[in-house]
């Protein structure tokens, strides 16, 4: 029977129907993988996280082609999202600014969506370490993003920013998924 469940690292707490944190459908469109996700909000200080699914020895990822199959399958779980709609990351155009980011302006909404859409995809795999450790760097690099202020970036935090974000996308590209995911009550 398949559960709405995720690892959260810190506190290794499941997540099912009386779990407070708020559920929401998220759409990813890629150039190679696209499908909506369930998302779920941290609680107070508990960090957000992609939902997954334990399989033997690893999780994946529940993926869906549209985003009323994601509600229909967290309303059978006892869930409701948060809001009817998904919200989209438009991962490829990060994509095109990855394949020539000497050229090619930098996306900034798209790039702050992914960066956060990965830690968020790691922590819900317990793959943090597939990431880069980040540091002061990414942190300067990040509020700069967060402020549309990427023409700031010091050759650091760019390169910081590139790797993170091409991790990212590698995550993303093969990480186990399940699409559209049975579920029974």
């Amino acid at each position: 029977m398949a559960t709405i469940e995720t690892t959260d690292t810190s506190a290794g707490a499941a997540v099912g129907p009386s779990d407070d944190g708020r559920l929401y459908a998220y759409r990813i469109r890629g150039t190679g993988r696209s499908a909506v996700v369930l998302w779920i909000g941290g609680e107070g200080d508990e960090p957000d996280r992609v939902v997954t699914l334990p399989d033997t020895g690893r999780r994946q990822v529940p993926v869906f082609v549209t985003a009323r199959q994601a509600r229909a399958y967290a309303s059978r779980r006892g869930r409701t999202l948060a809001t009817p709609d998904a919200d989209t990351l438009e991962l490829a155009h990060v994509q095109r600014w990855l394949a020539d980011p000497v050229r090619r302006q930098v996306p900034p909404g798209a790039v702050l969506g992914a960066w956060n859409f990965f830690e968020d995809l790691a922590r819900g795999l317990d793959a943090e370490h597939r990431l880069p450790r980040q540091g002061a760097v990414h942190d300067g690099a990040y509020e700069k993003l967060f402020g549309s202020e990427c023409a700031a970036w010091t050759p650091d935090e760019r390169h910081a920013v590139i790797e993170l974000i091409t991790a990212g996308v590698e995550l993303w590209d093969s990480c186990p998924v399940v699409v559209r995911p049975r579920s029974r009550r």
